[in-house]
């Protein structure tokens, strides 16, 4: 008999139908592969710039806040083991209504995220090689990680095991060169707290302002609750995967970006702010450098992030499906992988459209993820106090009611300091969730969405 998968052993639960292969090991690798080790790489310059200079200080910012919102996904995941992030995380933690716009705007973070990768890729390709037409990429990437992905979770565990390897051994040998260039004093390069606090320059407003880029890089933490139902490691692994990924890529981070701010302290001379990091690269290293920074960043979003986020998305896609929210035929199941064939599938037909459709609007592209993952957070945090504080009647105040409180706050201060643009690319897409949400309620008739 299937096994069937319950909250807390009890009430209703779904059949087990994923595969459970994934040590904590997998997903801690899971989560640091969708964050890549390596993220500062691509958006360097426009932090450093935001941040005028305190970019490392951006980073510790971020990760703190995000710190708050790994903790309320760790209490999330063990009382709701389901596959479908904040989706299932709002839907129980508060109601079915909720559970739709907590799915509905995450699938603005997951499923513009494998586009954006694999457009910045590929644009990446196209000037190393200018031959080779960028639709053509698009079209290698897609389709190796489409294939990657439906053959098995434990396949795409493997080959980001692989790949991240390759990262960290790029960042070590950028981490070892730049030590070297900064103790050679090489383009006048001196050791500084400058990149942490910068009395000069520090106001919260600025700081936050580039907190607000920086925070992309953090965005994929999360989508280590996708893989629930494909866990081996008890209730608990999830959140703790979570926790780990997000502290080891957090400190990463800083690292980074505190040598390369030592090496290039004017962020206002670049010469070109999206590749400042591949210009300090070559400084610290020479040209082999710079062209091996280029190649890494091209692998780890294009082949590794793109992997997972597909990966991520087609969970929640089948999640959602399986409760009818959306077409019920997302939730079919590889009859020998195990794997939701037919979301993968979606998602990679949607990534190619998104791609053409914003190949000249990259920034666009990634504050609209923005815009989706914070918001989605937020309702992530008002669904632990709900469910633990009112539902549980919890007497763990500081774990069900401070923690999630104060990681809203800081979540919604950021959300306040997104671009313009990327808060009215988002609303357009909420109010297209609500005129979707509409039509399965009245139209439709979904009964359960009346539980407000």
């Amino acid at each position: 008999m299937a096994e069937e998968i319950k909250l807390n052993g009890s009430g209703p639960g779904y059949k087990q139908e994923l595969k459970r292969a994934l040590t904590f090991w997998d997903l801690m690798i899971y989560g640091l592969i969708f964050m890549v080790p390596i993220a500062p790489f691509g958006i360097y310059g426009e932090v450093a710039t935001g941040a005028k200079g305190m970019v490392a200080l951006a980073y510790m910012i971020g990760m703190v806040g995000m710190i708050f919102t790994a903790l309320s996904y760790a209490r999330m995941s063990e009382a709701i083991p389901y596959s479908g992030s904040v989706y299932a995380y709002a839907q129980h933690g508060i109601n079915d209504t909720a559970g739709f716009f907590g799915g509905w705007l995450i699938l603005l973070d997951y499923i513009f995220v494998p586009a954006l990768l694999y457009l910045v890729s590929a644009a990446a390709l196209a000037d190393i090689v200018p031959e080779v037409p960028i639709v053509v990429w698009l079209l290698i990437f897609i389709g190796i990680n489409t294939v990657i992905n439906i053959t098995g979770i434990e396949f795409t565990a493997r080959t980001n095991k692989i790949i991240l390897v390759f990262e960290l051994i790029v960042l070590v040998i950028f981490v070892v060169a730049g030590i070297i260039a900064v103790a050679q004093h090489v383009n006048g390069a001196e050791f500084t707290f400058n990149p942490v606090y910068d009395k000069n320059n520090f106001s919260m407003a600025t700081v936050m302002g580039a907190v607000s880029i920086a925070v992309l890089s953090f965005l994929g933490f999360d989508a280590v609750s996708t893989l629930a139902e494909e866990s081996k490691g008890g209730r608990k692994a999830i959140g703790n995967a979570i926790i780990a990924s997000l502290l080891v890529v957090g400190v990463l981070f800083i690292i980074q970006t505190w040598i390369a701010a030592l090496i290039w302290p004017d962020y206002t001379t670049f010469e070109n702010i999206d590749t400042a990091f591949y210009q300090i690269a070559e400084i610290a290293g020479g040209p082999w450098l710079k062209w091996l920074t280029i190649i890494a960043t091209v692998i780890a979003w294009g082949i590794a992030d793109a992997l997972v986020a597909q990966a991520a998305i087609s969970r929640i896609l089948y999640s959602m499906a399986r409760d009818r929210k959306l077409p019920h035929i997302l939730s079919e199941v590889h009859h020998k992988f195990r794997t939701p064939h037919v979301a993968t599938f979606v998602v990679a037909i949607i990534s190619f459209i998104v791609t053409m459709f914003f190949s000249a609007q990259i920034g666009q592209l990634a504050s609209v993820v923005n815009f989706g993952a914070l918001s989605a957070f937020l309702i992530l945090h008002v669904s632990v106090i709900n469910y633990y504080i009112r539902k549980k009647k919890s007497t763990h105040y500081f774990t069900h009611l401070v923690l999630p409180a104060i990681g809203f706050l800081i979540i919604g201060y950021v959300w306040f300091n997104l671009d313009p643009m990327a808060k009215t690319l988002g609303f357009i897409w909420l109010g297209i969730g609500v005129l979707y949400y509409l039509y399965l309620r009245f139209v439709r008739k979904d009964t359960s969405l009346s539980d407000t």
